[in-house]
């Protein structure tokens, strides 16, 4: 006997029950406008067909979203994975399914129009992604709640970061621990957060009145995830050597290049921090063991914040927008710990 492939359809159950679609929907949907004894009815008739109902099933009694999905640029990097474990924590009671949507690191916005056009989930947290007119425009029209992670735009709820702060923190770090040469690692390719770090770090070291050594600020040869890698750290420490100069101090633009870096470091004999000193940026788990200088983005908590008020817009619980910028914070660790202080 030919084994049985079709898919028993909602029209099935209906049929069975002899219920209207709209009926069988409400059930699936545990709508108190059905009878106990209509819902039995229907209940017995999804048991007696084996009936796994779809996600567009489901939705036709119901206006509430049942998708979610993550925009972000990469969910393989610490910082982002960081963030999705803060979101997983606080997603439970909104019984929502959730997708993560990879937009790419090199080109975001077009990889969120990319998103926009398949409308694929009902409603939206994006992170890392500038908000430019024609994706406001998309978001407009697909009707869809949305919070924005690390970006703002004053039509949506956000949560943004103050990566110039940030950058501003390292340099009145390194400079207060008696560093006097002090050098950069900045991603490959041009971005938001990249770029507000650096003007931060030298706003820090203009107002301390130090020589600012542009040859130092060294950038590494991947533009794997925007060059916020482990091997673009790796990378700028071996420019370094062949230059025959090094820094003091290093900052890097985010903890994983920093852990590159201090990889390399090792490998050509250099001491963190008696031969030279080292701080990155985020505040990842492993930095704790690596006894690592970091400013601490709060990734988990955004997260957290983020997922609840995703489920008050659409529990329909505030008249306001939630529109703010996160400071950051230095983490002092040994990394940074000048023997010459």
């Amino acid at each position: 006997m030919k084994p049985q492939n079709k898919k028993v359809t909602i029209y099935q159950v209906a049929n069975r029950a002899g219920v209207a679609i709209s009926t069988v929907s409400r059930v699936l949907n545990d709508s108190p406008n059905v009878s106990e004894k209509t819902k039995e009815k229907v209940k017995k008739a999804i048991d007696e067909l084996n009936f796994r109902p779809q996600v567009s099933a489901r939705k036709l009694a119901s206006r509430k979203p049942q998708m979610l999905a993550i925009a972000v640029p990469s969910f393989t990097t610490p910082y982002y994975n960081e963030v999705l474990k803060g979101v997983k924590d606080e997603i439970g009671p909104m019984d929502l399914d959730i997708v993560i949507y990879n937009t790419g690191s090199k080109n975001p916005k077009e990889g969120i129009e990319n998103f926009f056009n398949r409308g694929t989930a009902d409603t939206v947290i994006s992170i890392s992604i500038d908000i430019d007119d024609n994706i406001h425009r998309q978001i407009q029209a697909s009707g869809m709640p949305i919070v924005l992670i690390g970006s703002s735009h004053p039509e949506y709820d956000y949560i943004d970061l103050n990566h110039r702060k940030g950058g501003f923190l390292a340099g009145e770090h390194l400079v207060k621990q008696g560093y006097k040469k002090i050098g950069l690692i900045r991603p490959a390719l041009e971005t938001k957060a990249g770029s507000l770090r650096e003007k931060g770090f030298l706003d820090a070291l203009k107002e301390f009145k130090m020589p600012i050594h542009d040859h130092l600020f060294i950038t590494g040869e991947s533009t794997k995830h925007a060059g916020f890698t482990e091997e673009a750290g790796f990378e700028a420490i071996n420019i370094y050597d062949q230059m025959g100069e090094f820094p003091d101090a290093i900052f890097c633009a985010n903890d994983t290049q920093a852990i590159g870096a201090y990889h390399a470091l090792n490998r050509l004999g250099m001491r963190v921090p008696d031969d030279i000193g080292l701080m990155g940026y985020d505040n990842i788990k492993f930095t704790k063991y690596l006894d690592l200088t970091t400013i601490d983005q709060k990734m988990h908590s955004i997260g957290v914040q983020a997922t609840k008020r995703l489920a008050e817009i659409i529990n329909g619980e505030t008249d306001n927008k939630l529109q703010i910028t996160i400071d950051p914070v230095l983490v002092p660790r040994n990394s940074t710990n000048n023997p010459n202080k």
